[in-house]
């Protein structure tokens, strides 16, 4: 039988530049317990395909994995920010391109165990190429890959990102 968990206490333990972390203490079917979690803005996760059924992606290098990642491009929100304006910000400074058409795919929580994130997908189309405008902190190479591809990638566990595995699935049952 599922049990909702209420909150009985809150207490902040880290506030960072990204995310904060508290520690809740929580009821649960026994009694109670602790749950920490990592509050974030949340994120724009872009799907910018082009008239060719390509996707435009992008390699950098992730501290946390330890190595180079091929992603879809992606961004935090910034406060106060729409996760649409978000997401067209984040296509223009990382890729260099605006899209004439933009469609709201879906939003997901990437990491529910210990993470109130939401990552909101869009779908870029009619795309134009312009100039990448990188923060100051970012290192990052463009590729242009064909939507197949990047499906038998993601099929065969080459993409490990999640959030470029699900923009590259539902990009494919979408566009075909």
């Amino acid at each position: 039988m599922t049990f909702e968990e209420k909150t009985l206490k809150s207490e902040r333990i880290y506030d960072g530049a990204i995310i904060n972390l508290r520690r809740d203490k929580v009821t649960v079917s026994g009694g109670t317990s602790y749950r920490e979690i990592i509050e974030h803005n949340g994120g724009a996760v872009i799907a910018a395909l082009t008239h060719d059924k390509k996707l435009v992606m992008v390699r950098q290098y992730r501290k946390p994995a330890g190595k180079v990642m091929l992603e879809v491009p992606a961004g935090k929100i910034d406060p106060g920010e729409k996760p649409l304006e978000a997401a067209m910000r984040e296509l223009k400074e990382e890729t260099g391109y605006t899209a004439g058409n933009v469609k709201f795919l879906t939003s997901f929580y990437p990491s529910v165990g210990y993470s109130e994130e939401v990552l909101y997908l869009y779908l870029c189309t009619e795309l134009t190429p312009g100039e990448t405008c990188f923060d100051e902190n970012e290192a990052i190479d463009i590729e242009v890959i064909e939507l197949e591809k990047l499906f038998n990638m993601a099929m065969s566990g080459e993409i490990d990102d999640a959030k470029t595995a699900i923009a590259i699935l539902m990009v494919k049952a979408l566009a075909g």
